[in-house]
């Protein structure tokens, strides 16, 4: 028998979602994580994590010292010919998918009591009275306080009509991203990013010796291509001798690509009908350093500092609402900000190639750039 009423309410399971699931039972709170997927399983995702997150998943329960993750000490991009730069990343990371993170986080919110729904689809999440009520294919449930964790692009935005579903197609909002598991002779120590026409693509070592790739490209790359992805890779990711070198020799561990579509870095807002919104849904980073993840993470852990003064009866609904936008675009918005601005250099023949030369040459300014990419330790 599931119960009908909690404490805080959240809907969608990813590391938002699950690390913020975690902090609420910890704190005593009833808490419900609605997820559409079952656990585990894989996402679209570059699965590189810097280090300003370790801490913190130690913290939540995740033993990362014991898993002996792959430490990524250094970046390397090539431009669309395959000329490569090598930099250093001054806080550095880790690798780890995202079908062994969640599925461990799962696990921990498990052990913490919280209520865990799975191949469950949420219809709707409106607010009455003070109160959310979040209907789903098999239940109805309420709650006092409500966080949005569903990702990029779900029902509820379309529902919701949120601006950016809303807006036309342009170079922030048209993209597709695919992403394979594959075994290849990758540096441990390397996150890769290697240009081509419209897009890029990230290499990293995961545990047991894996490699992910995931890259990001237009979806009229596709479209020009048939629709095909193996034909866009052959016609369009192999003018990079470097993609080809991989794509062509690697023992692919998937049957097929995993790929989503209609990706958006448009702007988002951060409160939506009262809910607050953490992870993809508050606002997504290009992927130039696998730092979504640990702004999703950090804005759980915003979300629920705020949440817990609130049901505490410290600050009132419209102050935590105001006061986690206010956190939120203080912790996040530069980052996006650099983000796009680095997106724009890269996937053209010329302007890539000009952007690499110019910080190979500038020490001082490529370290500036990779720091903007990511926070401090939370």
């Amino acid at each position: 028998m599931v119960d009908t009423f909690y404490d805080i309410a959240i809907a969608g399971g990813g590391l938002a979602g699950l690390t913020l699931a975690i902090q609420s039972a910890d704190a005593g709170y009833k808490t419900l994580l609605v997820e559409k997927e079952q656990y585990p399983f894989h996402k679209v995702c570059g699965e590189y994590i810097s280090n300003e997150s370790a801490a913190f998943l130690q913290r939540v329960g995740m033993p990362l010292q014991k898993l002996q993750l792959p430490q990524i000490k250094s970046l390397q991009i090539s431009n669309c010919k395959g000329k490569a730069y090598g930099f250093n990343l001054p806080l550095g990371g880790f690798g780890i998918s995202r079908h062994t993170l969640d599925h461990a986080l799962y696990n921990i919110a498990l052990s913490k009591g919280v209520t865990v729904l799975t191949q469950t689809k949420i219809a709707d999440i409106t607010f009455n009275n003070d109160l959310f009520t979040f209907t789903t294919n098999q239940h109805g449930f309420t709650a006092k306080c409500a966080v949005g964790s569903f990702g990029k692009r779900s029902n509820l935005d379309v529902k919701w009509k949120r601006p950016f579903i809303a807006s036309k197609t342009s170079g922030l909002n048209n993209y597709i991203g695919v992403k394979y598991h594959i075994r290849y002779p990758h540096d441990p120590t390397l996150i890769a990013l290697h240009n081509f026409s419209n897009g890029y693509c990230g290499i990293s070592n995961i545990e047991d010796g894996k490699t992910c790739l995931c890259y990001l490209t237009t979806a009229q790359n596709l479209q020009q291509n048939g629709n095909s992805i193996k034909q866009m890779e052959e016609n369009v990711l192999f003018k990079n001798p470097r993609l080809q070198q991989i794509l062509s020799t690697a023992d692919f561990l998937y049957q097929a690509p995993l790929a989503i579509s209609q990706v958006s870095f448009a702007q988002k807002s951060q409160v939506e009908n009262h809910l607050l919104m953490a992870g993809d849904a508050a606002g997504l980073i290009t992927p130039l350093c696998g730092n979504g993840m640990s702004m999703a993470m950090h804005a759980g852990k915003l979300a629920f500092n705020n949440m817990h003064l609130f049901l505490q009866g410290k600050i009132s609904r419209s102050f935590m609402e105001q006061r986690y936008a206010a956190e939120w675009r203080k912790h996040f918005s530069s980052r996006l900000f650099t983000g796009r601005l680095v997106q724009s250099a890269f996937g053209g023949d010329t302007s890539t190639a000009l952007f690499l030369h110019l910080i190979s040459k500038n020490t001082w300014l490529a370290q500036k750039l990779i720091s903007a990419t990511h926070g401090t330790a939370f």
